[in-house]
């Protein structure tokens, strides 16, 4: 059984929701759609995508908006691929370049809910194989907090899904992020860290942006921030069951980490009470590297109970086979990556699960 952590849904159903913000995908004057979100357009895409460019180009055609974007609405779209892959099931979450921390309250407050009302419906098509991560406008923590309960108590959310910095000026050592740890706390669910793309907050400079690096390289070091400034900022001393997956094979957490216990201690100011690789149990981290020997090394330094499966499907960076192929592992440790610490972390049941080779799984 593969259960994927680490998929993102875009749904023609909350795209179009601000005249400025959007966040919305538009036709541009090469014959390519792109996302904008405010200024920023986004010029990194799948090769997919690109392909279906280079065949309308040579057709002499124009790529439709519309039918590009409702591809996206019908869950057994995801499923097929979800089968070509040999995925039973995947815990999807909204784009990250639609977190929209940088927004006002006004519009990000219901934003989110509508993100979470047209995801469980999304995941409700297909429930044995499609599940999702719930979003909060994390830029105002106490209304968060009340969409992090309702997304999962009401629609079956797992868990919240969040950016690695910069939540309107919040960070996750800030104080004001307290109610979004305890709601978390309370429903005994984890936090999935994906990064975003820091410039989609530069306003009219966000495309001054060479190279997408604060995404392709930005994305990264903001998942290790997370890491860093959530045990110096003492948040498990106040929150010890709190738990955090991150993605993107924890950033660059496992190849520092030796440097980061090191120097913690070494600061004029931390507030950890406890040794920093003590509240490693505290995280997850996925398999998501692009070389096998880099998958070996982080498993073999964190250990396969605390890693997961995330591929970023269908996404630019998405390795587009089996992440577990050539990983020197017992079959129990894989099967603890592949699917069962998904379930136990997620409280999934993995008897209601479907998919390929579902009848060879067991209970």
């Amino acid at each position: 059984m593969l259960i994927d952590l680490h998929a993102h849904a875009p749904h023609p159903d909350y795209y179009n929701q601000h005249p400025y913000w959007g966040p919305a995908f538009e036709l541009q004057n090469d014959g390519d759609i792109k996302l904008r979100v405010g200024d920023w357009v986004l010029t990194l895409g799948a090769p997919e995508r690109k392909a279906a460019l280079r065949k309308a180009h040579a057709e002499g055609k124009t790529l439709d908006v519309q039918e590009y974007m409702e591809k996206w609405r019908d869950p057994m779209t995801r499923v097929a691929g979800m089968d070509a892959a040999g995925q039973n099931l995947q815990v999807v979450s909204v784009p990250s370049h639609c977190y929209m921390y940088w927004a006002e309250p006004e519009f990000g407050v219901p934003f989110a809910r509508k993100v979470n009302d047209v995801l469980a419906e999304y995941c409700a098509g297909a429930p044995d194989r499609l599940m999702f991560w719930a979003h909060a406008p994390l830029n105002v923590p106490e209304e968060a907090a009340k969409e992090i309960r309702r997304a999962c108590t009401q629609l079956g959310a797992k868990g919240l899904v969040a950016g690695g910095s910069n939540f309107g000026g919040l960070e996750f050592d800030s104080p004001e992020m307290d109610p979004v740890w305890a709601a978390l706390c309370d429903l005994d669910l984890p936090m999935f860290v994906h990064g975003y793309n820091q410039s989609v907050t530069w306003g009219d400079k966000a495309n001054t942006d060479r190279y997408e690096t604060t995404a392709i390289v930005g994305m990264n070091y903001d998942e290790t921030k997370c890491l860093w400034y959530m045990i110096n900022g003492g948040v498990f001393d106040r929150f010890p069951k709190l738990k955090v997956y991150i993605t993107h094979g924890g950033g660059f957490v496992p190849y520092q980490l030796g440097r980061l216990a090191q120097t913690n201690p070494n600061l004029d100011t931390f507030h950890n009470k406890k040794p920093f690789l003590e509240y490693l149990p505290n995280f997850y981290f996925d398999v998501e590297l692009h070389e096998v020997p880099m998958r070996q090394a982080m498993v073999d330094i964190i250990g396969a109970d605390r890693v997961l499966y995330g591929s970023n499907f269908g996404g630019s960076d998405a390795v587009r086979h089996d992440l577990t192929e050539g990983l020197r592992l017992s079959a129990e440790d894989l099967d603890k990556i592949r699917w069962k610490n998904a379930c136990d972390l997620l409280k999934i049941d993995p008897s209601k699960i479907g998919g390929p080779g579902t009848e060879k799984k067991g209970a």
